[in-house]
């Protein structure tokens, strides 16, 4: 018959609920916090490509344009381009006279050799640096200044700026500006355009550039004797063509960066030497800019503010080019140099960890496999048996907090169960007639084994432990009381207790609502996911968690463990690795089916998974010491809590990587090739879950949604392991949180 152990009535908050309200003021802010953390790696990721010029990369070279708009005078003039009064003015170096400039630095490998090379003859040069390079290698820029020598602007990605907007070429010199600033302190108006050579090359594209930066205060540099040591064609020849003739004056390119520079490592010293043997000396830009006009500061050099310097008016004219960085510039340098040093130790690290993430998953899938197999061979064979059948009475205990839609359908499974069973409904102080509906659904389906019990809102883990407290026989089956049973579920579930060292079992739980989208993610998430792992676990003796929609238990076994406890959220993995501490065995029953209602929003399915995997974080937390214990809590402490961690937290948590970097290779690399490599993968998961679909006799059609389950299911499952994972590092607690349900997981098909 029916009974009831309290009447519910209206009480003001309690203790817990005003807990509860708090926690969940806080979830907003961390779900904010968990985006955040995702847009940083994101940001991370785009500020290293842009320094590789991955982002925003622009290969184009123009060559052939016509030169009809740009004046006589500056095509066969000097290699240096000066706007002094808003005219266009250039100056050649002076006769016997060297400046040595570098293009597309600073690399860590070749600059240092030269800057070595430099210091070693006392000779300056003058390097016209990438800004990109710079914000990534300061240090080299900072001794470059130190030595003495001169910096110019080389633009920021490497792009030919005869191509790009305004905005592009005023954006290029900002932030090299920038690098600079915040490698050595300094600005520079000297600016060199990549792919430019003589001034006869100026063309009606790229003169509007060189004009506009003129009349920003920056000289435009070119050559008159160019190395080609970017060729590679031998020391001999690479001093050669970087020779003037006749005693000329000469501005000389060499190049410290872009490529293998060994060859011109080789041919500094012996052209350096070679050069001053025939009486050169070597200068800067802006010492050769000096010197042409006569004076050694200031005067009509051509060079804005020439003299200036850096730190004032006192410093060399060898750097005259340079400013000293102050105020926001100086900060906004440092700023960049900190997020692009931030950029370079990450995105290394993520691609390592992207590799591991790689091998473990892979790793996973195989050991799935291969274990899922053995299972189910050992566990399908003729002659296997847990010894004789149990047969006993047990008892069933349904948690209910409103469930209204579902409780009816609950009971009319269980009452076609073909095992006897005691009924426990344990009314969790609902507030929408659910004791009374269980009460009229045991009434009209002639149940007598059914007891109705009401207690205060409490929580789910003080309802099992009510039920289990009055249950009247020694295993205690735990449902949820959105859940339908199949008719022999019970009889399946318990048997596995013939064997005395059995100590709880846990059941195939399977997704009833699974034919609209969100319902088909989740059932090939439950049978590929869940119940593929749980084969794994179980050949492996570490099962973490039996599912709180089927499973069993000895009685004596729980209340041994302290019953279900309130201290985590996954009050079931909790239980479970109680057990495996306790020396039971727990395994996992295939045959015992169970169909649950899965979350039908976004909005509710969110709010499990993080109820899931933050309350698994706990119970893991909680049972940290088994990590040294010895015994069967050893064991499980050494085997199952890392795999545990490794698979269900570490995994999913930088699992986004892989998805993250395909983006980003398709975006910005070989959209190809990174198509093929997700493509790979998806068909590795598509293998999995047809082999698990096989062993749960599932429909394949289903499995048609997993391409997309992947580009949008399994990323919102990513931010909310990342939002719990931000909660267990902040603190927090949650409470039972109840999902809406609708009541269309009815009596499974084939109940008759």
């Amino acid at each position: 018959m029916t009974t009831t152990s309290s009447r519910g009535r209206r009480r003001a908050p309690s203790r817990i609920g005003r807990a509860a309200g708090k926690a969940a003021a806080l979830q907003k802010p961390r779900v904010i916090l968990a985006l955040l953390l995702l847009l940083a790696l994101t940001s991370v990721m785009l500020l290293d490509g842009y320094l590789r010029a991955e982002v925003g990369g622009d290969q184009r070279v123009r060559t052939g344009a016509s030169s009809s708009d740009v004046p006589d005078d500056i095509l066969d003039g000097g290699p240096i381009l000066t706007f002094r009064g808003g005219q266009a003015t250039t100056v050649s170096v002076p006769d016997k006279t060297i400046a040595l400039t570098f293009d597309d630095g600073p690399n860590p490998t070749w600059t240092p050799q030269v800057l070595k090379i430099l210091e070693e003859y006392d000779v300056p040069g003058t390097f016209f640096v990438v800004g990109s390079m710079v914000s990534r290698y300061p240090g080299i820029v900072k001794d470059m200044v130190e030595q003495g020598n001169e910096v110019g602007i080389h633009t920021f990605t490497h792009v030919d700026l005869s191509y790009q907007s305004e905005a592009r070429v005023t954006r290029e010199m900002t932030q090299t500006q920038l690098a600079l600033a915040g490698a050595a302190g300094i600005t520079t108006t000297l600016f060199r355009a990549p792919y430019s050579s003589e001034t006869d090359a100026i063309d009606n594209y790229s003169w509007p550039v060189y004009q506009e930066l003129g009349e920003d205060g920056y000289t435009s540099v070119f050559v008159d004797t160019d190395s080609d040591d970017w060729k590679r064609p031998g020391v001999s020849k690479i001093i050669k063509w970087a020779t003037p003739e006749a005693g000329e004056g000469a501005s000389v390119l060499f190049h410290d960066a872009g490529g293998e520079r060994s060859q011109t490592i080789a041919a500094l010293p012996k052209y350096i030497e070679k050069m001053k043997a025939a009486g050169y000396t070597f200068t800067t830009i802006s010492g050769a800019m000096a010197e042409q006009a006569g004076a050694g500061s200031t005067g009509g050099n051509g060079v804005p503010g020439a003299g200036a310097g850096v730190g004032g008016a006192a410093a060399s004219p060898l750097q005259a080019a340079h400013r000293e960085a102050t105020g926001v510039t100086l900060y906004e340098g440092r700023a960049l140099i900190a997020a692009v040093t931030l950029a370079e130790w990450t995105v290394p690290a993520l691609s390592v960890g992207l590799m591991v993430v790689g091998v473990a998953v892979m790793g996973r899938f195989g050991m799935m496999l291969v274990l899922a197999r053995r299972h189910h061979r050992k566990r399908n064979r003729r002659r296997f048996s847990w010894g004789p059948a149990v047969t006993r009475p047990v008892s069933v205990i349904v948690p209910a907090y409103n469930e209204k839609e579902c409780i009816a359908n609950t009971l009319a499974s269980l009452a076609k169960s073909t095992h006897p069973i005691e009924i426990l409904v344990v009314d969790d102080g609902s507030t929408d007639g659910t004791s009374r509906i269980a009460r009229e659904a045991a009434d009209r389906l002639g149940m007598t084994n059914v007891r109705v019990l009401r207690q205060e809102n409490a929580g789910k883990p003080a309802a099992l432990n009510h039920g289990v407290r009055s249950a009247r026989h020694d295993i205690v089956v735990m449902m949820d009381g959105d859940t339908v049973f199949e008719p022999d579920a019970v009889h399946q579930l318990v048997q596995p207790f013939a064997d005395p060292k059995v100590g709880a079992v846990a059941g195939n739980a399977k997704v009833g609502n699974r034919d609209t989208v969100i319902g088909a993610w989740q059932h090939i998430e439950y049978v590929m996911g869940f119940n593929l792992d749980r084969r794994m676990y179980d050949l492996l003796r570490c099962m973490p968690t039996i599912p709180g929609a089927i499973g069993a238990f000895r009685r004596d076994a729980v209340l041994e463990a302290g019953g279900m406890s309130e201290d985590t959220l996954a009050e079931d993995t909790d239980i479970t690795i109680a057990m495996h501490r306790a020396g039971w065995q727990v395994v996992y029953q295939e045959h015992a089916k169970a169909w649950t209602e899965a979350p039908g929003s976004l909005k509710q399915l969110w709010s499990q998974r993080y109820r899931w995997s933050y309350g698994t974080m706990q119970a893991l937390w909680k049972h940290r010491k088994s990590l040294t214990d010895k015994g069967p809590s050893g064991r499980f402490g050494r085997v199952g809590m890392p795999l545990v961690v490794l698979f269900q937290i570490v995994t999913p948590v930088f699992a986004p990587l892989i998805d993250v970097f395909t983006l980003y290779s398709m975006i910005f690399i070989d959209f190809r090739a990174a198509l093929l490599a997700w493509l790979a993968v998806l068909g590795v998961q598509l293998v999995c879950a047809a082999y698990a679909f096989r062993l749960d006799r599932e429909k394949y059609r289903y499995l048609l949604m997993m391409p997309l389950q992947q580009l949008a299911y399994r990323q919102m499952m990513y931010l909310v392991l990342i939002h719990s994972c931000v909660t267990a590092l902040t603190g927090g607690r949650l409470r039972w949180q109840k999902l809406k349900r609708t009541g269309e997981v009815g009596t499974p098909a084939g109940v008759s």
